[in-house]
């Protein structure tokens, strides 16, 4: 799971992007944030993965301030989830999330320009 912006601001100045992949089947799960907090994102994980797919087993983030809270945390060890932190000068770690948000990201310039 990553977080991709600040993008241009669109409607309901929502400028960032949370990405969750699915390491397995390769499906994207991705929703459009006006803040990146870490409530947002544990409500995000909760809506649009753990509600919808079941309780994942291992979790890959990167050691953002929205990722390594306290609240989400706490949300993964209540839901008996490991989570892996991939290292700060070492992205690459995370590879898979990386390559999608360059995708992504590519995809929303072309319709910007």
């Amino acid at each position: 799971m990553d977080l991709v912006g600040p993008l241009p601001k669109c409607s309901g100045q929502k400028q960032f992007l949370i990405v969750a992949i699915d390491y397995f089947t390769k499906w994207v799960e991705a929703k459009p944030l006006a803040r990146i907090r870490e409530v947002e994102v544990i409500h995000f994980f909760m809506e649009s993965i753990v509600f919808r797919f079941g309780v994942p087993r291992i979790i890959v983030t990167d050691n953002g301030s929205q990722f390594t809270g306290k609240d989400f945390e706490e949300a993964l060890a209540q839901l008996k989830i490991s989570h892996i932190k991939s290292l700060v000068a070492y992205p690459q770690a995370n590879g898979q999330v990386e390559i999608t948000n360059k995708a992504i990201m590519q995809g929303i310039k072309k319709r910007l320009l």
